[in-house]
């Protein structure tokens, strides 16, 4: 089964980079400088920043249904544009992470999910997109749970 990761969309971030720090502050983000890598994973590129990028740590609420299951979490994002948009392709941020991959159906409940190192996420990602019942998967970096991407059929 062919699927989708996309990044998030840059334009909604793209004029907070402007923002002076206690601007920042006001909206619960932060800007950080990326010391290591991997390990301040952008959600646009889904690649990790090079140490010595600038990088925003925000909120951003990745799954806006009207369920139980409505969630947001803190994410990275760098200030690049490039976002990654690609089938039957996993990101790079995933191959040196443990992936929770959470299917959910259209009503925003979730419906199975599993975990599995992120490089090895391929089969789990076809085998939880196959039931009728589910419209889309979500990944999180399963150590400290952040949102990583949405997954759909391509």
């Amino acid at each position: 089964m062919d699927f989708r990761i996309k990044g998030l969309d840059p334009a909604p971030f793209a004029p907070l980079f402007d923002l002076a720090d206690e601007a920042l502050a006001k909206r619960r983000a932060v800007r950080r400088v990326c010391d290591s890598r991997p390990g301040f994973p952008c959600r646009v590129t889904l690649r990790d920043a090079s140490p010595g990028d600038s990088v925003l740590l925000l909120n951003y609420e990745h799954l806006p249904v009207d369920s139980p299951y409505r969630s947001s979490h803190a994410i990275y994002v760098s200030e690049s544009s490039e976002r990654f948009d690609a089938v039957n392709e996993l990101p790079p941020v995933f191959l040196e992470r443990l992936v929770a991959i959470r299917a959910f159906d259209a009503n925003g409940n979730m419906v199975d999910a599993d975990i599995v190192e992120g490089r090895e996420a391929r089969p789990l990602i076809e085998r939880l997109l196959a039931p009728e019942n589910v419209a889309y998967l979500h990944a999180h970096y399963a150590k400290r749970g952040c949102y990583a991407a949405r997954i759909e059929r391509a």
